[in-house]
């Protein structure tokens, strides 16, 4: 599923919580991560959370299912680009986007996803 998918499919929910649980139904299908990847612990999110990569493709996962959600549409932004492209997308803003309405402390987490991925 691409971003552009997503964001129709959340834009066609019009109740918050359907589109929360829409979050946390993309995040039960995450990937695995293969063993070649290389993994980093992102610092600054209440869940345990780890972004995954080999070459410029982008792997996750979370201890909570919001979390993986949050986490496969992140990596769905970010698949198949460069550090260099990563960097001068405007991730915030896209996922601000699909109006999801997150709790502080989740918004905290997607700020450390964001840093991480835009420092690569």
């Amino acid at each position: 599923m691409t971003y552009a998918e997503i964001k129709d499919m959340l834009m066609m929910l019009a109740d918050p919580a359907d589109r929360l649980e829409a979050v946390m139904d993309l995040g039960a299908h995450l990937a695995p991560v293969p063993d070649a990847a290389t993994c980093h612990e992102i610092a600054g999110c209440a869940s345990r959370v780890v972004l995954c990569r080999v070459g410029n493709r982008f792997y996750g996962d979370a201890d909570a299912a919001l979390v993986r959600g949050i986490v496969a549409i992140l990596i769905t932004m970010v698949d198949g680009h460069s550090p260099d492209e990563i960097r001068r997308m405007d991730l915030a803003g896209d996922f601000s986007a699909l109006r999801i309405q997150l709790g502080a402390g989740r918004l905290s987490g997607l700020d450390s996803m964001i840093r991480f991925l835009q420092n690569l």
